[in-house]
């Protein structure tokens, strides 16, 4: 075959999608993130835009670790952990690629928050996170049915089987800060923290004849909040403001001791192949009017500046009932986790769930 030749059936090959997987793989976009933050009417506007396909595969912060270290980082293009899962994971295991930020439409974020993930996502000089959407963990409570303040309130006599919490790192920290403690604060002293974890881990164990269940999906809770069969839990801001849509009286209470604030960002996976897809996710996802679509479907909050003219009415008063100014600014935002610090978490859960 000659070269002329050769070119020609290059050019049909490219014409009729014949090309290389490299090829191929430009066209589509394979993204591991959290329910509800890929809404159907986004994923069409960007493939209308961008001729780019989107895989999604829904997940949850153990699981996006799980998977990128079973691959070394390979698998997905663009991954949304929340932002203190980010450093501890690159620095034992590389699971990421540092961001290229003269990709991104920096202009789109919020200030604030943009530089406060980049400070807590940066790693030898590199940052490796982006703040998409954020919220909080505190308390729905139905105020009708029961007084809750605070997280140890769930463990009192008179609610015996009528509350719920998660099995999870965010309850062992939520009780810490309750009890006058603040674990970020011992991040960097492995033997303390583990003291402080053992005495809520106790505290958790003796409570268990309260909880209804340890809620592992959203259902489940919302279900049992309805029913009535649960009067308080522990939960995020958005469930509860959903309930609230249904009955005035269950509302969402920013607790005493300062309700736990996470930001879920972008991260580029280490052996992520489509780089220029993943920067093109990202920064459609930041314009004002496609952030406000993807936070009404999440029911949380965005960190993409002026998405708030385009969100729904409703979920702002919400979230200004539930958070006055003095509440707001006690919200207590998780830091970069430490390696090591959800092992000793792990054992911690672990010994609660045997616990008679």
């Amino acid at each position: 075959m000659n070269v002329n030749s050769a070119l020609a059936a290059v050019a049909v090959a490219l014409g009729l999608g014949l090309a290389s997987p490299a090829f191929a793989q430009d066209k589509k976009l394979r993204l591991i993130t959290w329910a509800d933050y890929v809404p159907a009417d986004v994923v069409a506007q960007f493939k209308k835009e961008t001729g780019i396909d989107v895989e999604i595969t829904l997940s949850n912060n153990e699981e996006m670790i799980s998977k990128l270290r079973a691959t070394g980082g390979a698998g997905f293009d663009l991954a949304q952990p929340s932002q203190d899962r980010i450093t501890g994971p690159q620095q034992e295991f590389g699971l990421y690629k540092p961001m290229d930020l003269t990709k991104v439409k920096t202009e789109l974020f919020i200030p604030a928050m943009l530089d406060a993930t980049k400070r807590n996502t940066t790693l030898a000089g590199k940052v490796y996170g982006l703040p998409h959407i954020w919220g909080t963990d505190g308390l729905v409570v139905n105020t009708k049915a029961a007084k809750i303040i605070d997280y140890p309130d769930l463990c009192k006599p008179e609610f015996k089987g009528k509350t719920a919490v998660r099995l999870k790192r965010p309850t062992l920290l939520a009780f810490a800060f309750a009890a006058g403690k603040n674990p970020f604060a011992l991040y960097n002293d492995p033997k303390a923290y583990a003291a402080l974890m053992d005495d809520v881990g106790k505290k958790l164990a003796a409570c268990k004849g309260n909880l209804k269940f340890f809620w592992d999906n959203k259902d489940q809770l919302l279900n049992g909040m309805r029913a009535g069969e649960v009067v308080g839990a522990m939960m995020w801001d958005t469930g509860g403001w959903k309930l609230n849509n249904d009955n005035p009286d269950i509302q969402f209470i920013a607790p005493r001791s300062g309700a736990m604030g996470w930001i879920d960002t972008f991260a580029l996976p280490a052996k992520g192949r489509n780089d220029a897809a993943a920067y093109a996710w990202i920064n459609f996802n930041m314009r004002p009017e496609i952030a406000a679509k993807v936070a009404g479907s999440a029911g949380n909050f965005t960190a993409s500046k002026g998405a708030e003219q385009f969100m729904d009415k409703k979920l702002k008063a919400q979230f200004a009932a539930s958070f006055p100014e003095a509440a707001l600014k006690n919200v207590r935002w998780y830091p970069a986790v430490p390696a090591g610090i959800e092992d000793i978490e792990g054992r911690v859960l672990d010994r609660v769930k045997a616990a008679n």
